[in-house]
């Protein structure tokens, strides 16, 4: 019943994460460490640290401190952004603050608000408290 076939056909795949969102609408304050890529299309104020790729859809809204891997953005960010890889903003994107990446693209229409440092790889200490505009 329980054969060694079996058992291999029974395994659960690590190495596949499921991804996390934000929906329109949905308010968040605080901290959030995720593992797995993130897409949000509501709001959040405060931290985001993700291991995977940050998408902010149009609706999107991040006030606050943000690292990740890599970044696609249509939204609006107004604070710290630390994004390991590459950062890709959209032509409806409003980014305002610090931004430090290894690479960007940057579609016509974007805002480019930002003191930016590019091709620093790795992550410097950011602080919890949200950057005030």
């Amino acid at each position: 019943m329980f054969n060694k076939e079996n058992k291999k056909t029974m395994a659960v795949d690590n190495s596949v994460a499921g991804s996390n969102r934000i929906v329109a609408g949905t308010k968040i304050k605080g901290e959030v460490n995720s593992g797995s890529d993130f897409r949000i299309d509501g709001e959040i104020e405060g931290t985001i640290q993700t291991s995977g790729r940050l998408v902010v859809g149009r609706t999107g809204l991040i006030k606050g401190n943000v690292i990740c891997t890599n970044a696609d953005v249509e939204g609006t960010i107004n604070g710290t952004l630390v994004v390991k890889n590459t950062l890709s903003l959209k032509a409806t994107a409003v980014i305002e603050g610090e931004v430090q990446a290894d690479k960007l693209a940057i579609e016509p229409g974007a805002v480019f608000n930002v003191t930016c440092k590019m091709g620093v790889k790795g992550t410097p200490p950011v602080s919890n408290e949200p950057a005030k505009k």
